[in-house]
């Protein structure tokens, strides 16, 4: 398994998705994280919907995931928020040593 992670959350909005991501780095869960506009369909409730979302990409190491999918579920404005974390099979080494030195340990 791959020490870091990028995990994908997606926000209603960009004001929650800084909220959010405010609160990871403050909590050092995360060591980066970028925002991205995106237009999302999905099924929920049994009907197709369609949003503008923020969509949040972070940085972060593996160990942390589930202290950081508990952070996201708490603070979310959705009843099912989306956190997948994604494994990094390579990096530059001293962007992750960076990733290391920023979050928690």
């Amino acid at each position: 398994m791959s020490d870091y992670l990028i995990v994908l959350v997606t926000a209603a909005d960009a004001d929650e998705a800084r909220r959010l991501a405010r609160g990871l780095l403050e909590q050092r869960l995360a060591a980066c994280v970028n925002f991205v506009p995106i237009e999302s369909m999905y099924w929920w409730d049994g009907v197709i919907q369609q949003e503008q979302e923020t969509l949040m990409i972070i940085k972060t190491r593996a160990e942390t995931f589930d202290a950081l999918m508990d952070a996201v579920k708490r603070a979310h404005s959705y009843e099912t928020p989306e956190v997948i974390g994604l494994p990094v099979t390579l990096g530059s080494p001293e962007y992750l040593r960076w990733i290391d030195n920023e979050t928690e340990r």
